[in-house]
């Protein structure tokens, strides 16, 4: 853990979580919801820049990001950095961990994050006593590589262009549907988030995002970066969106 990660006692109750006021998200049943908060041991703090999971480590715990950004990465012995996706609320971590019994990448926050706690322990008694939470899981995984399959075209077929257009509007859909911008539209990223998403150097992925800012999509700011035109930006990447169904969190 992060040397800024802080543990507390449970402090939103599941049945007032901000989470399932949001559409975005599938309502639980009320034996669910009791087990849930049974499951739930706690939150945890995290600052901005503070490691949750290490690459190469055991962790004791899952984690739900309850509110703030993240990003999960792996990296080469000489320090190179492969951003694989961006973590927002709602989205379970760790998870890998309880099948390969370590952790085979790192997760970062972006910014303050408060996740919520679960035991590892625990995991096998949602699969023997509650079916639609464990279809539940497998719908967050299957989900997950679809949305991998989608970064790995881009990052293989897509132009410099393109890629930036994308990744810049999938962040932007995804944080729009959880009501994380409170009006500012900014996607808390640097230019070197972006050129670790996208395989690129800084310098050739400062060259691409002038060209979008250039036309109007973007405006980039000293630690983020805000959309003007997120439709556009999707259509630069030749990108349909995501799925806008409801979909589950544990």
């Amino acid at each position: 853990m992060g040397k800024a990660a802080a543990m507390h006692g449970q402090r939103t109750p599941c049945q007032q979580c901000p989470l399932r006021s949001l559409p975005h998200f599938r309502e639980f049943g009320r034996e669910e919801l009791s087990f849930i908060s049974s499951f739930k041991k706690g939150e945890m703090l995290v600052d901005a820049g503070a490691t949750v999971f290490l690459e190469g480590s055991h962790s004791a715990h899952l984690f739900t990001i309850l509110s703030g950004w993240g990003f999960r990465y792996k990296t080469l012995e000489d320090g190179r950095r492969q951003i694989l996706n961006y973590v927002m609320p709602g989205d379970l971590i760790g998870l890998q961990g309880s099948i390969m019994g370590e952790m085979q990448h790192s997760t970062e926050a972006l910014s303050p994050v408060s996740l919520c706690v679960f035991e590892r322990t625990d995991l096998m008694t949602l699969y023997n006593s509650h079916p639609s939470l464990a279809f539940d899981l497998t719908w967050i995984a299957a989900r997950e590589e679809r949305i991998l399959d989608e970064h790995l075209l881009s990052i293989g077929r897509r132009s410099a262009l393109e890629r930036a257009a994308y990744l810049i509007a999938y962040l932007h859909q995804r944080a729009s549907a959880l009501h994380l911008f409170n009006g500012s539209k900014v996607i808390p990223i640097t230019q070197q988030h972006v050129a670790d998403t996208l395989g690129l150097s800084v310098v050739h992925t400062n060259k691409t995002l002038k060209k979008l800012a250039e036309r109007g999509l973007i405006v980039w700011q000293e630690r983020g970066c805000a959309v003007r035109d997120a439709k556009a930006l999707a259509d630069v990447a030749g990108w349909d969106g995501l799925d806008s169904g409801k979909r589950p969190f544990i």
